[in-house]
């Protein structure tokens, strides 16, 4: 394996002789290279700006405009409001020539004028949510209201394809909610959890808070809506995460699994090839060219995260970590049994091919140079507790090699895990599955860069997963880089001999990384890695796969997949802990601009009552489906609410923030942040666009991800509904909690599943029956 070696690009001495003039043409030739790469993105970037800027116009419609008012002008014809004297009279001169730029001028005024009326036209039309909370089913009709604004929209947003940050200018703002809808809702959210006494006092508090120092607090909170472009995402970035003292492992990054097609069983051929997918994605983001995510085809989602997904690294801080986004990166990094490199993805102005970056993986494969001492539990200090880590990069990482070669893993444009052992998804061995869930969530502890935006890992049977750091996005972003990534891998293929497509041009050698591994920076790693040991020691994950029913039988019922999974959710849970729980299911509100999420409160009045009817051997199976559908319409009513920027706890986040800057305690407020979310939730997104072809490839699907409990007496619950007739779990707890267990919840989850279809069924025939009777 050919090592690194140092280049000089230029040097001078002066000798007895004159000057003594060095310089390396190669590394020369990369310094030029880079600098028109770089070039060359500055000026996609401007051409991209002005696109995004007169969006939803086309410099067509300028230039057509421009020919029209030359042709009235010469023809005779009066230009409205004199545009075109009035610019002669600022002009040197009369001429023709000077009369066509007046025209031009005269032109621009107008068009600009017409495209920033059609873009605050557009922004006003988007704040409208009505559209959400109409009825899309079998026989429903949308009002008349909706399909006058559907029709408008269409037409502002439909004269130019639009690019990835098109609208984010006519995004509108996230609503600041009142203060007294934010009281009544919450009280509401609550009422289930607690028994007469405790509301009551609750209740008490709630109006105090309202009448008192709520209205100094919500005043603040106007004035920040007004001034920036979300209220809330900064310092949900900065106090949620970045601020978190825990370490991310388990506590905060989340991971994503395969497809159930594995196009070839080669380490190196799969990492090349999805690296270089991940790389065509980037390049999307970069020119811009990635199209937004469209609602109904029509409502456009906030592109603003996108920006971090790749060259991005959390920096660790004493007090609060940073996230740093670099601009460009040429190269990845590579860990490989506790060795590190550096692989530059570029050659002569180009993406390496799939081909080419396998060859460069099998190098660091075939490598048998072994790690020096340390360095096999390096990574171990992104996966400890936070202001340790700081305190060592501190010390230790600011200078020489170290400084060196943590800069190259930071820059890297992420980084890759190859991993020494085989892991994967097998539909006929659970333990199979629940093992690979536990390599992505945290590996062995010290094999995963826990700070960089997102891990590739590879196993060696060619299976791949990610691990992905929260603080600068949300799953469903990460899920769009997947489903392009996996589709155009099945689209591109494999060589007959599971090798990756492409020819081999001699592609740049991998460089290893060199650490000077001091005593005190050994002791350090051994610390975090105890630390980090004790964490994933104490995840208790397990993974099912459903497939007794899916989407297909719960649509056939005319009940929100979401909210009917949810509603067994909560019989699970109630059937595992015997009580209620604070319920927190993830939303997003990137109808708005800089849009993250929201907080989707699902155990209700609504929900507890059908949970209740479900135990309670006297009700009947029409009250418990008329009780099962009315919780199923909360819970889609909430989640909606969510959506368009009517929820509950990030309103009470921001005005918790802004009392602890003005030092006002509140005991309501204390109340609120103390209770635990005990069954944490989230639905994965499958199908985002329209990309995947499920008819071609039906096992083109991903098992989906999950992420670790968030409360140390609570579970994690993360799912994913897979084509008609599959969904699967991801469900995690601590082991050293005595009163959860993954695997009893598990087997919860699927008896809640039963019982609710056993409920539908057992209800149509009583239906039918009552219909032959008549």
């Amino acid at each position: 394996m050919a090592e690194a070696h140092s280049a000089v690009a230029f040097s001078f001495a002066i000798t007895h002789d004159g000057w003594d003039v060095n310089f390396d043409r190669e590394v020369l030739y990369l310094v030029w290279e880079s600098g028109i790469r770089s070039w060359k993105k500055r000026l996609a970037r401007f051409r991209n700006s002005v696109h995004n800027g007169v969006y939803p116009g086309h410099l067509q419609s300028l230039y057509f405009l421009w020919t029209v008012l030359v042709a009235a002008h010469f023809g005779g014809v009066d230009i409205p409001f004199g545009l075109v004297t009035k610019a002669l009279a600022v002009l040197p001169g009369s001429s023709p020539m000077w009369q066509v730029i007046a025209c031009l001028l005269a032109a621009l005024t107008m068009w600009l004028s017409v495209i920033f009326l059609m873009r605050y036209l557009l922004k006003l039309l988007l704040m409208y949510k009505g559209w959400m909370y109409e009825s899309r089913g079998p026989g429903s009709k949308l009002s008349l209201k909706t399909m006058v604004w559907a029709s408008v929209v269409k037409v502002l947003s439909g004269w130019n394809k639009p690019r990835l940050y098109s609208f984010q200018g006519s995004l509108p703002r996230l609503p600041l909610p009142s203060v007294s809808d934010t009281m009544r809702r919450y009280l509401l959210s609550v009422r289930p959890l607690l028994d007469d006494e405790n509301y009551a006092r609750v209740e008490r508090l709630a109006h105090e808070f309202e009448h008192t120092i709520a209205v100094k607090l919500q005043r603040y909170l106007v004035l920040k809506s007004w001034w920036s472009s979300n209220y809330v995402s900064d310092w949900w970035e900065e106090y949620v995460y970045l601020r978190g003292r825990s370490p991310l492992m388990v506590n905060s990054n989340f991971y994503g699994t395969d497809t159930l097609l594995r196009p070839t069983s080669l380490q190196a051929a799969r990492a090349g090839t999805i690296i270089h997918f991940c790389l065509q994605f980037r390049r999307l983001i970069e020119r811009q060219e990635l199209e937004p995510i469209m609602l109904q085809g029509m409502v456009p989602l906030c592109s603003w995260q996108y920006e971090r997904i790749f060259n991005t690294v959390r920096v660790p801080g004493v007090e609060s970590d940073r996230l740093v986004h670099y601009s460009d990166s040429t190269h990845i990094t590579v860990s490989h049994r506790g060795r590190y490199y550096k692989l530059l993805m570029y050659s002569r102005g180009r993406l390496l091919n799939p081909a080419e970056i396998q060859v460069q993986i099998q190098q660091i494969l075939d490598d048998d140079v072994p790690a020096e001492e340390g360095e096999l539990r390096l990574a171990a200090l992104t996966a400890g507790e936070r202001t340790h880590w700081a305190q060592v990069r501190q010390t230790h990482f600011s200078r020489g090699h170290n400084r060196t070669s943590l800069h190259c893993i930071e820059r890297a444009a992420f980084h890759v895990c190859l991993d020494d052992i085989e892991y994967g998804f097998d539909e006929n061995d659970s333990n199979k599955l629940d093992h690979y869930g536990r390599i992505l969530l945290h590996g062995n502890g010290d094999d995963r860069w826990f700070d960089k935006s997102f891990n590739l890992c590879f196993s060696t049977n060619g299976s791949v997963g990610f691990n992905t750091e929260h603080s600068w996005a949300d799953a469903p972003v990460m899920g769009y880089l997947w489903e392009y990534v996996i589709w155009h891998e099945l689209e591109y293929g494999y060589e007959a001999d599971g090798s990756a497509r492409g020819a081999v041009a001699a592609p740049p050698a991998p460089a290893r990384l060199r650490w000077e591994l001091s005593a005190p920076l050994r002791a350090a790693v051994e610390r975090s890695h105890a630390e980090a040991q004790a964490l994933l020691r104490d995840v208790d994950l397990r993974i099912l796969m459903f497939a007794a029913y899916g989407k297909g039988f719960m649509k056939a019922c005319r009940v929100s997949p979401d909210a009917y999974i949810q509603m067994a959710l909560q019989l699970a849970y109630f059937r595992d802990a015997g009580r209620f729980c604070l319920t927190y299911e993830a939303s997003m509100t990137r109808l708005f601009r800089e849009g993250r999420t929201e907080t989707v409160r699902s155990c209700t009045l609504e929900s507890s009552a059908w949970v209740r009817s479900m135990l309670d051997e006297s009700a009947s199976i029409e009250q418990r489906m008329d009780l099962f559908i009315k919780a199923t319409k909360r819970h889609q009513l909430g989640y909606q609410d969510a959506m368009a920027g009517r929820g509950i706890d990030r309103h009470l986040f921001c005005l918790y923030v802004v009392s602890k800057y003005l030092e006002l305690e509140s005991p309501f407020l204390q109340e609120v942040f103390n209770e635990p979310w005990r069954l944490s939730t989230s639905q994965t997104p499958l199908g985002q666009t329209k990309m995947l072809d499920l008819k071609k490839y039906p096992k083109c699907v991903s098992a989906g991800g999950g992420f670790g409990p968030v409360a140390d007496d609570g579970y994690g619950v993360s799912y994913i509904i897979v084509g008609e007739d599959t969904i699967f779990f991801h469900v995690s707890s601590k082991i050293s909690c005595p009163i959860t267990s993954s695997s009893n919840f598990v087997k919860q989850i699927e008896k809640s599943l039963q019982d609710v279809r056993t409920l539908f069924t057992e209800y149509n025939k009583l239906k039918n029956g009552v219909k032959k009777d008549k």
